[in-house]
C-alpha cells in the first residue's frame, strides 16, 4: 500500500484503484489552476482513467492560460496565440493530491503542474510559480509554511438569479454586522457546517468559522502547511464553496469589493523552518527574533509594491484599499498591529508574519508565491528591517501600496527584482494579463457613469 503523502483522509492510488474497481468512484476530476485562480481541467471517467489516463497522461490548450475572465482569446502572450496554433499542455498529475469530493457522489479530484508537449514545465502556470520560490527556499535548507484566510460573502440568491438581476439588490444570509457573532453563524450554519465538514473529509484540517463584517460575510479558517498544499487546499475550498452554495440554491462571492461596506481578506500567514523542522524566525535563547526573520520581513516589505499585482490582481482588488477599512494602505510593519500591511504575531514555534494586504480574489500560488519572493530576496541580500510602526499606520507617512491596477502593472513591469526572482518570461505573461484587463475595463460603460451622467451631463 502506498504512503499517505498528506493527510490519512486522501487517497493513495491504491486506494482510488481499488475504489474505482469496486464502483465507488466513478468520476476523476483532473484539474490545474489557471492565470485568474480558478481550476480547470476534464472530468474523467473512473475506468478510463484507470486505463488509460493513469499511465499515458491528459492534455489540454495551452489556451488556458491566455485567456481573460469570460475565456476569450486575446492576442498577446508568448506561450499561445493563433500564428503557432493553440497547441496543448500535458497535465502532469501530482498524485500526492488524490482527494474526494464529498458533495459530489463518487467523486475525487487530482490537482496537476502543466508542461509543454515538446517537454519542460511551463514556466508561468502559479502553481510552477509558486513551486519555483519553494524550491529556493529548499536549496537554503529551509521550507515555508503558510495558512490563508478566505472571506466571502453569502447570498440567499442563486448564481442564476444573482445574474438575471445583474448582481444588483442581492439578499445577503445575514441583514446586520455578524463579526465574531455566533448568532450571525449559526443562522447559516447549515451551509458553513457543511463545507467544513465536506473540506475535512477531503483532506484538510479545518479549524473554524466565524462571522465577519459585512453583511453575510464569512470566513473559515484551516490550519497551516507547506504553501503548495496551502495553496492547493485554499484552491479546492473557493470551488468546493461555491457548489455547495449552488447546490443549495445561495451563491457566494471571493470578490473583493462587491459593495460599498468592507471587502474580503485574504490574510497570508508565512513562516520558514529548517528541513528538519527547526526554528529559523525565533531565537529561543533570547526569545526574540532572529536576524533571517527581520530580512525576511524587510523583504516582503521592501517588494510589496512591487509585487502587488500578484496580491492583487483585478481591478476591483484596488477598491478594497481604503483608510479605516482594516485592508491596509501603508506599506509598514507592526507587532499585533492591524492598521499595518504586515502584521507581526506569536513567538517561539508560532512566530510568523501575517501580509495583510491580499483580497478574497488573489490566486493562492501567485499571492504565496510573491511573499515567498520577497521575503527570500530579504534574506539573500541581508535587508535591513525598517523601524516599527507604532499607532495608526493609515495616518502615517509610510509609503503606501498601488491605488490602482494601472500603477500596480507598472510597478511590476518595471521591476528589477520581479525579473530576478519570477523570470522575465513570468513578468511579460502577467504584465500581459493586466493590460488585458485595464484594456477592457476602460472601453466598458459602467453604472456609475450611466447614473451620473445620463440626465445630468
Amino acid at each position: 500500500m502506498d504512503p499517505h503523502p498528506r493527510s490519512e483522509r486522501m487517497l493513495t492510488v491504491d486506494q482510488l484503484t481499488s475504489a474505482i474497481q469496486a464502483g465507488e468512484i466513478d468520476s476523476v476530476v483532473l484539474a490545474f489552476t489557471d492565470m485568474q485562480g480558478r481550476l480547470q481541467g476534464k472530468v474523467i471517467h473512473g475506468r478510463f482513467f484507470l486505463d488509460t489516463v493513469l499511465g499515458h497522461g491528459t492534455e489540454g490548450c495551452n489556451y488556458l492560460l491566455a485567456v481573460d475572465t469570460d475565456m476569450n482569446t486575446v492576442d498577446g502572450y508568448a506561450m499561445s496565440s493563433w500564428e503557432t496554433g493553440y497547441g496543448d499542455m500535458v497535465f502532469d498529475l501530482d498524485l500526492d493530491t488524490i482527494r474526494r469530493l464529498p458533495y459530489r457522489e463518487g467523486t475525487v479530484m487530482i490537482q496537476s503542474d502543466l508542461s509543454f508537449t515538446s517537454g519542460g514545465p511551463v514556466q508561468v502556470a502559479p502553481r510552477s510559480i509558486l513551486k519555483a520560490q519553494a524550491a529556493r527556499a529548499a536549496a537554503r535548507g529551509m521550507r515555508a509554511f503558510s495558512g490563508t484566510e478566505l472571506e466571502f460573502i453569502i447570498y440567499n440568491d442563486s448564481f442564476e438569479d444573482a445574474g438575471l438581476k445583474h448582481y444588483r439588490d442581492l439578499v445577503p444570509a445575514n441583514q446586520y454586522n455578524v463579526d465574531y457573532s455566533i448568532l450571525g453563524s449559526l443562522r447559516v450554519e447549515p451551509l458553513l457546517r457543511d463545507i467544513r465538514n465536506a473540506m475535512y473529509q477531503a483532506g484538510m484540517i479545518v479549524e473554524s468559522a466565524k462571522g465577519e463584517c459585512n453583511f453575510g460575510q464569512h470566513e473559515i479558517a484551516f490550519k497551516y502547511d507547506d504553501v503548495v498544499v496551502t495553496a492547493d487546499n485554499h484552491s479546492v475550498y473557493k470551488l468546493s464553496a461555491k457548489e455547495m452554495a449552488s447546490q443549495r440554491g445561495q451563491s457566494v462571492t471571493f470578490m473583493a469589493k462587491p459593495n460599498q461596506r468592507e471587502g474580503s481578506s485574504c490574510h497570508i500567514h508565512m513562516s520558514l523552518r529548517s528541513d528538519d523542522g527547526g526554528l529559523v524566525f525565533w531565537d529561543e535563547a533570547g526569545n526574540q527574533r532572529t536576524p533571517l526573520y527581520d530580512h525576511f520581513i524587510a523583504g516582503v516589505l521592501a517588494t510589496m509594491r512591487e509585487f502587488t499585482l500578484f496580491y492583487a490582481p483585478n481591478i476591483n482588488s484596488y477598491k478594497r484599499f481604503s483608510e479605516g477599512s482594516f485592508a491596509p494602505t501603508a506599506v509598514a510593519w507592526g507587532l499585533d498591529n492591524r492598521t499595518c500591511s504586515v502584521r507581526l504575531v506569536g513567538h517561539g514555534s508560532s512566530a510568523r508574519l501575517e501580509n495583510r494586504l491580499p483580497g478574497a480574489d488573489a490566486n493562492p500560488y501567485l499571492a504565496l508565491a510573491a511573499m515567498l519572493a520577497g521575503g527570500l530576496y530579504g534574506v539573500e541580500n541581508e535587508l535591513e528591517l525598517p523601524p516599527r510602526m507604532d499607532g495608526n499606520a493609515y495616518l502615517s507617512d509610510a509609503e503606501h501600496v498601488p491605488a490602482t491596477m494601472k500603477e500596480a502593472r507598472d510597478l511590476f513591469a518595471g521591476s528589477a527584482i520581479a525579473r530576478e526572482v519570477f523570470g522575465d518570461e513570468v513578468v511579460e505573461h502577467y504584465t500581459h494579463y493586466a493590460d488585458v484587463e485595464l484594456a477592457q475595463f476602460n472601453a466598458a460603460v459602467t453604472d456609475w457613469e450611466v447614473r451620473r451622467g445620463f440626465e445630468r451631463h
